[in-house]
């Protein structure tokens, strides 16, 4: 049995295509439905956004035009896990990953930053 990727129509390509900016504003999307949904009591919604956020991130990570921010990549996909599926041992926080994406989201917006 195969993966059941949930963002099929990312897979041919189009994913790569977008800056590096613009994949971790999606996937910071990913990552506040998930804090939005276990605030709001609905635990299955949460897992699949969880899950939804680390399918993205995969995606960046495998993005051959990343290879330079494999370390940062790597070590966030690491910590999400940890916050959200074990013990918190990096002291995560909502806040804390809120603040992080929010950088991406507000540099896909900029001009300067997108197809880089």
């Amino acid at each position: 049995m195969g993966i059941n990727y949930q963002h099929k129509d990312q897979l041919g390509g189009k994913w790569y295509e977008l800056s590096l900016m613009e994949q971790l504003a999606n996937v910071g999307s990913e990552v506040h439905r998930t804090i939005s949904w276990r605030n709001k009591g609905d635990l299955e919604y949460s897992q699949k956004a969880f899950e939804r956020a680390l399918e993205l991130l995969d995606f960046t990570i495998a993005d051959p035009k990343n290879i330079n921010r494999l370390k940062e990549l790597t070590r966030a996909r690491e910590c999400l896990v940890d916050y959200f599926m074990y013990d918190n041992i990096y002291g995560s926080s909502d806040e804390k990953w809120e603040n992080y994406f929010y950088a991406f989201a507000t540099a896909a917006r900029n001009p300067l930053y997108v197809n880089k």
